[in-house]
């Protein structure tokens, strides 16, 4: 069966803003291979929209190699949003759904393929709530930012979790791999 991964940045101090990180070649270059490797990555609207941007190197390539394999990968995964004010995705391979997620997560878990990706804060506290994620990728920037969003500030109850790798990135970053323990 495929995994649930929730793969998200944040800074020591938990805030999740994507102004906040590092965004160097080392972190383009991890989340391509992540991408790369998933079937699917479902987004809530908010972060769909900021992803967006990177369509545009696609058409438009930076010159930085980095950031233009991650804009190739992203384009190429599927991508599901849910959203219930978006019309339309603008992104050929996007679609909206629009049934519930726990719903859309559990069918997606039954079919062959590659992993599925939550790549949405909202979508990870829901699925955190409803016990459906399989594997964590928090990859924590060296900032203590001080204000901003934090990423498990919603969560119901508390979840163990078991350490199963790390990785450490040239900027100082570290990507925490946890699975949930469950009993």
């Amino acid at each position: 069966m495929k995994k649930v991964i929730a793969a998200f940045n944040m800074t020591l101090d938990g805030v999740c803003d994507h102004t906040a990180g590092i965004a160097d070649e080392g972190l383009h270059q991890h989340y391509a291979d992540l991408i790369d490797n998933g079937g699917v990555i479902l987004y809530g609207r908010i972060t769909y929209q900021l992803m967006q941007f990177w369509q545009t190197l696609v058409q438009n390539p930076s010159g930085e190699k980095a950031m233009d394999d991650f804009a190739i990968s992203i384009d190429k995964i599927q991508k599901l949003v849910f959203s219930n004010t978006l019309k339309d995705t603008g992104w050929n391979s996007a679609k909206l759904v629009n049934r519930p997620l726990d719903e859309e997560v559990l069918e997606l878990k039954k079919q062959a393929g590659k992993d599925i990706l939550i790549g949405s804060r909202s979508l990870i506290i829901q699925l955190l709530n409803s016990n459906l994620i399989d594997e964590f990728q928090i990859c924590i920037h060296p900032v203590i930012e001080g204000k901003g969003l934090l990423l498990f500030d919603q969560i119901k109850d508390r979840i163990l979790l078991k350490l199963v790798k790390t990785k450490l990135l040239n900027s100082g970053a570290v990507v925490f791999y946890y699975e949930p323990r469950r009993e």
